[in-house]
């Protein structure tokens, strides 16, 4: 088919790769003339594992074109995806203004008969305003068949859940539209759901907020196992061989970030409230996060209560690893809170420094390594589990540090290691306790 692909962002740029590389032939639009730029010559906007690769076969294949001229794209397209953002407003509401934007050139612009696919995260109902839109805005006389497609995408994987992705899901008003889109994925050899538009737009909305359900439980129970002196490794192990609960998602740490977790969450909450109906658990998910990203600074405060003066490492940067992403990543606000202290951070991330050191306004605080950001440090606060952080060893923090402590908000390390190693080190529900002698 000929697919049109509103949107290089994340979701629209991996969708797009995706399409090319099961045979479609893909255009890509976006407004920004410098990643439109950049992509023509292979070069990737956002940091993903394999996404550069694939981006770049794609292009010596010639199946896939980037454009800033949407209404060329979108004329003669079998299918149009919406794939633009929809950033959160201050109420925790969805943006859909960029949506709506998309759709109404769409309809200005289309000269056949074509689907238009919202791959966007959008409420409940965004898909038929759309549907609204487009067919007011038509020019020609053509039929527009609206589709709900949410994307399941992981940042650091997700180019592998595009091409082994565990389930598609349409959401169509039509039998017609429905065995289009099933055309349009049958190279993919995923399962697919097909369902009515609403039922799709809420699969994206109730999958993320459960992942999130989970993430926090987690998190309250290992702030528990911190008070009472139980392991939330050992917990969490029991509790995943229960298939009912399964073991992903039970790992503690300082909360989720990125694009997807703190928005959904708040936007499912304010369109529930928007009804009349409180999503009790979402907001005590909300509520839970917010305070988990601080743990490490209450622990902080605890040994230092005094950080004026005191350099503090940080590694790791980004939300997770093997991504660039710093939305809603716990090392931002922490940081804020130590330049607002007077300390004096020497942070170091394998990929986001750049970034970092723009939203905080001083490269200065910007290491090179593992080991300059721990030179001479009074203590150390890790954020992001990279490899590289995770292979750093004991002696390294003892060699390099002035007092090794090491608050670890991702739980990279075997805590006795670290304990015998002479490191005072302190994570996320796993207090020090005895080893267990055989009698």
């Amino acid at each position: 088919m000929k697919i049109a692909v509103a949107g290089v962002g994340y979701v629209g740029l991996v969708t797009a790769v995706g399409f090319a590389h099961h045979g479609h032939m893909v255009t890509a639009v976006d407004l920004d003339t410098q990643k439109i730029a950049g992509l023509t010559k292979g070069i990737s906007p956002i940091y993903e594992p394999g996404l550069e690769t694939l981006l770049q076969e794609q292009l010596a294949a010639n199946r896939i074109q980037f454009t800033t001229d949407g209404a060329s794209a979108y004329a003669d397209a079998d299918a149009i995806v919406i794939g633009v953002g929809t950033p959160e407003n201050e109420d925790g509401s969805a943006n859909l203004s960029a949506i709506y934007q998309v759709a109404r050139e769409i309809g200005q612009s289309i000269q056949k008969d074509c689907l238009v696919i919202v791959k966007s995260t959008v409420p409940v109902g965004t898909n038929d305003k759309i549907e609204t839109i487009v067919q007011e805005a038509l020019k020609h006389a053509v039929h527009v068949d609206v589709v709900s497609n949410p994307e399941f995408l992981a940042q650091g994987s997700a180019i592998y859940d595009t091409l082994h992705g565990s389930r598609i899901v349409i959401g169509t008003e039509s039998r017609a539209a429905e065995e289009k889109m099933r055309e349009l994925y049958d190279a993919y050899g995923q399962p697919i759901l097909a369902v009515s538009r609403r039922s799709a737009e809420l699969v994206k909305y109730a999958s993320n907020d459960f992942l999130a359900l989970k993430i926090s439980f987690v998190n309250e129970i290992a702030n528990l196992c911190d008070i009472l002196g139980a392991d939330i490794e050992e917990v969490t192990e029991g509790m995943g061989y229960d298939p009912r609960i399964g073991n992903s998602f039970l790992r503690a740490g300082i909360g989720y970030g990125g694009s997807c977790f703190p928005k959904d969450t708040k936007a499912l909450h304010w369109l529930a409230e928007d009804h009349g109906f409180v999503l009790r658990t979402i907001e005590a998910a909300i509520k839970i996060n917010e305070k988990q990203k601080y743990v490490l600074m209450h622990k902080l405060r605890k040994e230092l209560p005094n950080l004026a003066g005191k350099k503090i490492a940080v590694l790791g940067l980004t939300f997770k690893p093997n991504t660039d992403d710093l939305r809603e990543a716990p090392s931002i606000p922490n940081m804020r809170v130590l330049q607002k202290e007077g300390a004096i951070i020497q942070a170091y991330d394998p990929i986001a420094m750049a970034k970092t050191a723009e939203i905080l306004g001083d490269a200065t605080i910007m290491k090179n390594s593992v080991e300059e950001a721990l030179d001479g440090a009074d203590a150390c606060l890790i954020f992001t589990e990279w490899n590289e952080i995770c292979a750093t060893s004991p002696d390294t923090f003892n060699n390099y540090m002035a007092t090794p402590l090491v608050l670890d908000g991702r739980n990279c390390f075997d805590k006795h290691a670290m304990a015998l190693a002479g490191i005072t080190y302190q994570s996320i529900g796993r207090p020090l306790a005895k080893v267990r002698q055989l009698q």
